[in-house]
Formats: structure tokens, C-alpha cells, sequence
């Protein structure tokens, strides 16, 4: 599948975007993950672009599946500043006038380079402007390989992941997360598989294609090893560097099924124009949540910020706008992981 650009939207002023290669391989898995997202997983494809920028730079993306998807044209409010929520900003981010938030834009509906552009679209890259606004300072969404953002975020090179982490106590050691989403894990396969692939165990014998660094990578190696103790067939684990070089792998014939977090497959399915299916249910509820540097305080400005954006309605128009309002949570919480 092919991600490129969308016409710009009126939050326009406070959003820049960039390209970056991809850095070293991060031990912790993606947060892709988990939610029961119930009928929007087959109706995912409504899309709009959320933000725009008047100095963006091309991305590089990488050709998978081919899709035809319509983006939405839900414009999203811009946010006034709160004096508040900008307090609680640490002063060597506030002094520079900006945010950079990282976000490896490959994972449709949560972070994509929209049709025929350059530009970050989806939920992610709304949630990042309007929080931005918020506080008062300027969006900068730079596009990099997802298992570089955490290191990013350790040498402080960016001020906020967020590209549909799953919150995990793993990752808790290294980053504080701000939770405002759950998600699920789901398989898709080419139609017409009638193979079904209703859980980890099910993958027993067959290849499996993921992200590298995704918490479906961590778990379809588990899976390998859990099949392999049963005397069973084990799993073949085929990571790639991205979303759209996964759905290759799946439309190629090279892997057996995709695995993906729940949202993410549901696009897969609805945008290939037939091509793949979902295969069983969506499982392994967990949160996603904001990474910020572990200590330096930002968790709190972006949690607030995102608590504001409930109370205004505006967390609930970027849902919606996005067909995720499965994925709803009801408080903004830090560090909500319990696994």
C-alpha cells in the first residue's frame, strides 16, 4: 500500500514536516496493539487530512499493496492556548517555540503520508497539532523508522513519540508514557485464505509477516517458542521495515498473514480493494500511549493538554473523524500500563 500527501487544512501555520532515515533497532516492540474494534475494523475507510504544512520535504515510502482510499474532509478546530497546560511544559522545549513529535508514518489510520504529497495525515498527526496549539507552540512531525523514535526520544532529539505506542512496562523504563487510546492486535490474509488465524497459537506452522520493533513482532516470536515447546510446527517471523513492505509480503504470497494492531488491519482490509481479509477477531487489549523522555516532565504538559482536548470535544471530533471512536478512553492517564 501507497501513502503519499492531502490538501492542507486551516491548522496549516503550526505544522512542519520531516523526513528522516531510520536509526538502530529499539528491543521494544511497537505499540501497535489493542482494541475489540468491533465493526469499525471492516469500515475504517473514511480518511481526512488533518494538517498540512507550508515547508514540508518528501518522504520515502515504501510500495506494498496497492490501495484507492478517500480521505476525510473534516476540518479539526484549531485550539487556543491554555496558559495552564503551557506552564507545564519543561523550559528547554517552550524556549524553542516548537514541539517535535516523531511518528513513523506507515501505519494507516494512525500516522500516513497522505495520497499524492508529502504530508503526515491521521489520528496521530491531528492529535500532535492540536496538542501543540494547546500549549501554545508549533507542531514539527518528523517521519522516521519506528524503532528509532524511542532512542530519539532518549537522546533528546524529539520531544514526543507518538506512533500508536502500546504502553508497557518494559518501555515505562525508558520513557514515560500519557495514555489516550486502546488498541487491539488483529491478522489479515489474502481473500479468499480459508485458513483463520483466531489467535497466537493459530500462527503454529505458518509465516507471519510484522513491523520490526511492534509488539506483534515481540509476540509472534513468542509464539515461535510456544509452538516449538508444544511440539508443534513453529512460527516463521518475517519482520520488515514497515507497514507497507508487511502488506507486500502478505499480497506477494511470501508471508501467510499479516499481523498488525486491530485499527490498522481494518484498514489494510477496507483500502485493498478486495485484495485481503481479516482473519478471526481482534485481542490483546491494551493502551496506546504519548512517549516523552523518562523524567523530563513532558508526560505531564501532554496529558494535560490531551484532558483539555476532551473537555472541548476535540479528542472526540479527531476520533470520529477517523472512524476510532472504539478506541475511546474515558481519563487521560500516565503510565497506565499493567504489563
Amino acid at each position: 500500500m501507497t501513502l503519499s500527501r492531502w490538501p492542507e487544512s486551516q491548522n496549516r501555520a503550526k505544522l512542519t514536516v520531516t523526513s528522516e532515515p531510520g536509526r538502530n533497532h529499539m528491543l521494544f516492540s511497537r505499540s501497535k496493539t489493542r482494541v475489540a474494534m468491533g465493526a469499525t475494523l471492516a469500515t475504517v475507510a473514511l480518511f481526512a487530512a488533518a494538517c498540512s504544512s507550508s515547508s514540508s520535504t518528501s518522504s520515502t515510502t515504501t510500495t506494498g499493496a496497492s490501495t484507492s482510499t478517500t480521505l476525510p474532509t473534516t476540518n479539526i478546530a484549531t485550539q487556543s492556548t491554555v496558559a495552564s497546560v503551557a506552564a507545564l511544559v519543561p523550559a528547554s522545549i517552550s524556549k524553542t517555540g516548537q514541539v517535535t513529535f516523531a511518528m513513523d508514518a506507515t501505519y494507516p489510520p494512525d500516522e500516513f503520508i497522505a495520497p499524492g504529497s508529502a504530508t503526515i495525515v491521521g489520528m496521530d498527526a491531528d492529535f500532535a497539532v492540536a496538542i501543540a496549539q494547546t500549549m501554545g507552540l508549533k507542531a514539527i512531525l518528523k517521519n522516521v523508522t519506528f524503532d528509532s523514535i524511542i532512542p530519539g526520544l532518549q537522546a533528546g532529539k524529539y520531544d514526543v513519540g507518538n506512533s500508536s505506542f502500546t504502553d508497557t512496562l518494559a518501555r515505562q523504563k525508558v520513557v514515560d508514557f500519557a495514555d489516550y487510546f486502546q488498541a487491539g492486535e488483529a491478522f489479515y490474509t489474502k481473500s479468499g485464505d480459508t485458513t483463520t488465524y483466531s489467535s497466537l497459537e493459530s500462527l503454529c506452522g505458518h509465516s507471519v509477516a510484522v513491523e520490526t520493533g511492534t509488539v506483534e513482532q515481540t509476540d509472534a516470536q513468542a509464539a515461535n517458542k510456544s509452538c516449538k515447546k508444544a511440539n508443534n510446527q513453529g512460527v516463521t517471523v518475517l519482520s520488515f521495515a514497515d507497514q507497507n513492505a508487511v502488506n507486500l509480503a502478505v499480497s506477494s504470497g511470501r508471508a501467510d498473514v499479516g499481523f498488525a494492531d486491530s485499527q490498522v488491519s481494518g484498514y489494510v482490509v477496507t483500502a485493498s480493494n478486495g485484495e485481503f481479509q481479516l482473519s478471526g477477531t481482534a485481542f490483546n487489549e491494551a493502551p496506546y500511549g504519548m512517549a516523552t523522555q523518562k523524567g523530563n516532565g513532558m508526560v505531564s504538559a501532554v496529558a494535560a493538554a490531551l484532558t483539555q482536548l476532551q473537555s472541548n470535544g476535540t479528542y472526540t471530533a479527531i476520533l470520529k473523524k477517523w472512524g476510532l471512536e472504539s478506541g475511546a478512553v474515558q481519563s487521560i492517564v500516565i503510565n497506565g500500563a499493567t504489563s
